[in-house]
């Protein structure tokens, strides 16, 4: 038996949440405490007001600026409100009537018998019937949903509330901008870190009440939650990043290449469209992708736990070892946050990107050595691992390693992506100069740089995978995989400061701020693009591991013992599976075009017929923009979303499990790499055009300055890139993710009545 007892581990798991749950509460705390002198506090109805009016370097914006900036941040908001509310209208109907199919098709397993049945791996015991397992899937499906909509809506809501006090801060210096805008990111780490892990433990000490021993048949049902928390989450991907990078394309391509006016120019009709954009896509989508990613990493673990010697013993502690891992990993957070935000200030712009990868490493070293503590006390000294219809001996230093490995895996995996998409480094340096000879060159140049950018992250997970399943099995990947997302409060904090310097920098300029004040908030925001980067790298890197656990999970479930890939059902389902991300990226890639065509017209129309609009005298209409790209997002996003979740039904309904385990292992292989090499090309070109626009060295002198030929170049290059770095390359991760647990949560209902179509012949 493990050291730590059955009561402590029910105290700490949950303790470890609220801790993350007030850590996240005192952040949000700080940040709000960039206010405003109590005469400015009703001014024109701001009663939040945001117009502070304490001690700027040399006094270079007045209060009108402020007030501007209040302004700006207030219709962000709005329009970054309507659309998720709109969204999550749609997204409710979704839920309720795939909730009604989860429930059909589960209950219909046994025929809707409420008697109970033999187990299916512990053949002498008794388990609960088939249909409490489609009750509480669909139950464990929605609160999934629930919380994974409640982690992108609070992560915008912070967002949205932290723009503009970054960019006020921004007056004070750059250290004070940059540590509101990494506290504002650590508010939506901890907070999804926290409800993630709370709402899980509840839930399987809630449905505990209900299955008492039957530990294979709870912790089965469990897995509906991470079918909830991805399913919500693709939808927010797509659908935001379709939103956003309709609004970037439309306002770069007139604003910076046709009309030659800055990035975010008030006098550009889609501005206030892509700073909502970068909300709802980059903040929204992705801490909803994060949750699903740990929320099916944990099913994962749990359900192979369940059927091994940790479920059958009723080992309560070693089988939270999942749980107790993700707490232990929001308690090393909290301490490399404060290493960031209290222990180390940002003196200058060339110490923002150091410092955040330097929490990178802190988080990843004493998350080292946090493992070793809970392997060591959370884990029996020696135990059995369900592995294909056999069991494995494993001692507890095994589960270090497999945990270690995927945390480690991670952070090379980051740093590939920031050598690879970072300005500070030959690869985009060498794309930029490419820019010389027009936006061809830069295109060949931005794409091998892509496809040359998977080489690592592949070795990574390669080894990742080996070592963890020779120690245990398909449990160790599912632990590996954990092991990667375990710091994720930290990686999120610096995923989300990205966006938020971004809408800083936009509202600086759209307030008609300094040119200084405009620099500061152009580095936070050349230092974030770098983070998205990495938190895109991790994101992908720990979709293949919690996908494969999951296949796993699937092919254990559904009782096949081997997938043999010269068998025609398995190959052709090979084939088919390694096609889909290609359609699913089409897919997305055309609605990102045709929205941005839509964009494009609008923004040339409202330029050729608003009279004095060029010149400043009159407004634009910013309403219109945002309603093209609310309208293109929701209408598009049901076709790459009806792909996803229609193909694993339709393969394990009509042509049986083993093409269903070809189709997922054939997504899986395809997938990632496609995914890593379009988010680092779009990230290399955009990084390209910063360092044209930034002019740091002698180098990037000679490409720019903006306006340029070469800077004409970048764009174009950042503008083909914006839809695979932002749409298309994030979203892929959810393919794979997604159809893997959509998978096993059916598999019961695949082995019982799937293969109509061979049945049939």
């Amino acid at each position: 038996m493990a050291l730590l007892s059955e009561g402590l581990t029910q105290v700490l798991i949950p303790a470890a949440a609220l801790i993350g749950l007030v850590f996240a509460l005192v952040q949000w705390f700080l940040v709000s405490k960039v206010r405003v002198s109590g005469e400015a506090s009703d001014y024109n109805g701001y009663k939040d007001s945001l117009i502070d009016a304490g001690e700027f370097e040399e006094g270079v914006d007045n209060f009108e600026v402020s007030v501007k900036v209040a302004e700006i941040q207030n219709a962000i908001s709005v329009g970054a409100t309507s659309f998720l509310f709109t969204e999550y209208r749609y997204l409710g109907i979704f839920t309720g009537v795939f909730g009604f199919i989860i429930f059909i098709f589960l209950g219909s397993v046994k025929g809707f018998s409420t008697k109970s049945e033999p187990c299916t791996y512990n053949t002498g015991n008794i388990c609960k019937p088939a249909l409490a397992n489609a009750f509480f899937s669909t139950i464990a499906f929605l609160l999934g949903a629930l919380t994974s909509v409640l982690s992108g809506f609070l992560g915008m809501k912070i967002a949205t509330y932290a723009n503009a006090r970054t960019t006020l801060q921004a007056r004070k210096g750059v250290g004070k901008a940059f540590i509101t805008a990494f506290r504002s990111g650590a508010v939506m780490g901890f907070l999804l870190a926290a409800n993630g892990l709370l709402v899980l433990w509840v839930s399987i000490n809630l449905f505990k009440l209900y299955y008492g021993d039957d530990w294979e048949g709870l912790y089965e049902s469990i897995t509906g939650y991470g079918l909830g928390g991805s399913s919500m989450a693709l939808f927010g991907r797509v659908g935001g990043g379709i939103y956003t990078k309709a609004a970037d394309v439309g306002a770069d391509l007139v604003g910076k290449v046709e009309r030659n006016i800055p990035e975010d120019d008030p006098r550009n009709p889609a501005v206030i469209a892509d700073n909502v954009g970068d909300n709802v896509g980059d903040i929204a989508g992705m801490g909803s992708d994060l949750f699903g990613s740990y929320a099916e990493s944990s099913c994962a673990a749990l359900f192979v736990a369940s059927i091994s010697s940790f479920g059958t013993t009723h080992d309560y502690t070693a089988m939270s070892y999942p749980l107790i891992i993700s707490s232990m990993g929001i308690v090393v957070c909290l301490i490399t946050t404060i290493f960031a935000t209290d222990l180390f200030e940002i003196k200058n712009v060339s110490e923002i990107e150091p410092s955040l990868k330097k929490q990178l490493v802190i988080s990843t070293v004493l998350m080292t050595a946090g493992i070793a503590m809970v392997s060591f006390f959370a884990l029996p000294s020696e135990f059995t691992l369900y592995n294909f219809g056999t069991t494995k001996a494993v001692k507890n230093w095994h589960l270090f390693f497999c945990v270690s490995i995927g945390l480690w895996a991670g952070l090379v995996i980051g740093y590939t992506t920031e050598y690879y998409t970072s300005n500070a480094y030959s690869p985009v340096q060498d794309v930029a100069d490419s820019c010389r000879t027009g936006a061809a060159t830069n295109v060949i140049f931005g794409l091998a740089l892509g496809y040359k950018s998977v080489i690592i992250p592949i070795f990574s997970i390669a080894i990742a995978i080996y070592v963890s399943f020779s120690l245990a099995a398909m449990y160790g990947i599912a632990v590996a995989a954990l092991g990667m997302l375990s710091t994720i409060a930290t990686g999120l904090a610096i995923d989300a400061y990205g966006p938020i310097s971004d809408n800083a920098g936009g509202i600086a300029e759209m307030a008609g701020m300094s040119h200084e004040i405009r620099e500061r908030t152009d580095a936070l925001d050349a230092a974030g693009n770098t983070t998205a980067a990495i938190g895109k790298g991790f994101a992908i890197g720990s979709a293949a591991l919690v996908s494969l656990a999951l296949f796993g999970a699937f092919v254990s479930r559904a009782g096949i013992n081997t997938v043999d890939v010269l068998t025609p059902k398995v190959f052709i389902g090979l084939l088919v599976g390694a096609m889909l991300p290609y359609w699913f990226s089409a897919m997305t890639m055309k609605s990102v075009g045709s929205a941005a065509l839509k964009m494009v017209e609008e923004v040339r129309r409202q330029f050729n017929t608003i009279p004095g609009l060029m010149e400043g005298r009159a407004k634009p209409d910013y309403a219109t923009c945002v309603k093209i790209s609310t309208d293109a997002s929701l209408r598009e996003m049901i076709p790459p979303g009806a792909l996803v979740m229609l193909t694993p039904l339709i393969a394990g309904t009509f042509f049986g499990v083993e093409t269903l385990a070809g189709v997922l292992a054939g997504s899986l292989v395809s997938g990632v790499q496609v995914a890593i090499s379009a988010s680092n090309t779009g990230g290399a070109w955009d990084n390209a055009k910063k360092y044209i626009e930034a002019g740091g060295n002698e180098h990037a002198k000679s490409l720019g300055p903006k306006g340029s030929d070469a800077h004409k170049a970048a764009v174009i290059g950042d503008t083909i890139g914006d839809p695979l770095k932002d749409t298309s390359g994030p979203s892929l991760n959810i393919l794979i993710k997604l159809m893997a647990v959509e998978s096993l949560v059916f598999a019961p209902f695949f082995a019982t009545h799937g293969g109509l179509i061979f049945k049939w012949l």
